[in-house]
This record gives structure tokens, C-alpha cells and sequence, in this order.
């Protein structure tokens, strides 16, 4: 009778202790999503960086002033601007911060560098990933580009030029 009473306590305790967090191979898998995103994309492979992202109309794609919505426009502007593999340049992440959300979701925060292209760039990114059917994936990604760094100015002179001696 005691156990039968002391059992629901048990299990009510041991369900306030479970962790929301996701584990250690959870964020593995997150990181290598990043990763072959970063390597898809320095093969000049848009498909396969896209792989990185669920597959679904509802995914959120942000950057350059611009909201797009749906996998099929994200990967349609990707092609647009990136018509040729080879200008797709040199991609690399840094940084990157990685915030549970739940046990299926985390936010990812870093930065992005982007060389070898006309498109050269760098920023940060936001990303929400979900587990869907035990698969990590991109559902929504906010892109920033950082501002180029302002032109320095030539040092002011001290002193005015000197008058010419009549």
C-alpha cells in the first residue's frame, strides 16, 4: 500500500528532473549540420547546402532586407544568385553559440564569412532548428551582412601651410 502511494511521488519527481536540454549528441548533430552545409556549399553544391534546411513551406529565410517563406523560394533564390557553382566562393562559420529550446529545438548564433566570389561578405546568422523525425533542420535562418568598414580619413594637418614670403 505504502509503494502504491510513494509511486506516482516517485514518478512525478523524476519527470520535474528530466531535462528539456538537448544531450551532447544533440548538439554534435546540430554541428554537423552546419558543417556539411559549409562543405556542400564550398563544392558549389546549392541542393546540397539546402539539405541543411526542412524541407517545408513554412521555413523563414531573412536577409538583405528581404522575408522569404517556403524551402522551394529559398532554394529558387539561392539559384538566382548563385547561377554558377564556382561563384559561390568560400564559406566558413565562427562563433557559433548553440541554445536548447526545448529537447527538439535550439537556436544557433555565429558568424559567417564568405571569400573567393564577387559576393564576398561576412555577418551574423540566427537559426531555429527543430528535431522532425529524429533529423535536425533549418526552420527559420536570419542573415545579416556587416557593414564594410568606413574608408579611413587621411590625418588631419596640425598646422596650416605655411604663407609664402613676399
Amino acid at each position: 500500500m505504502r509503494a502504491a502511494l510513494l509511486l506516482p511521488w516517485l514518478c512525478a519527481a523524476l519527470l520535474g528532473c528530466r531535462s528539456d536540454r538537448p544531450t551532447a549528441a544533440d548538439e554534435a548533430a546540430i554541428r554537423s549540420v552546419l558543417e556539411r552545409q559549409k562543405q556542400a556549399w564550398n563544392r558549389g553544391d546549392i541542393d546540397g547546402f539546402m539539405e541543411g534546411y526542412h524541407r517545408r513551406p513554412e521555413i523563414v529565410f531573412t536577409s538583405g532586407g528581404q522575408v522569404r517563406r517556403g524551402f522551394d523560394q529559398t532554394l529558387a533564390a539561392y539559384r538566382r544568385k548563385y547561377v554558377d557553382g564556382d561563384a559561390m566562393g568560400h564559406l566558413e562559420f565562427h562563433d557559433v553559440e548553440l541554445q536548447p529550446v526545448g529537447p527538439d529545438g535550439a537556436v544557433a548564433l555565429g558568424r559567417w564569412v564568405l571569400t573567393d566570389t564577387p559576393q564576398a561578405a561576412g555577418g551574423v546568422f540566427t537559426l531555429v532548428l527543430t528535431r522532425e523525425q529524429g533529423r535536425w533542420g533549418i526552420v527559420h535562418d536570419h542573415s545579416s551582412v556587416q557593414a564594410p568598414e568606413p574608408e579611413p580619413k587621411p590625418p588631419a594637418d596640425p598646422k596650416p601651410p605655411a604663407e609664402p614670403e613676399p
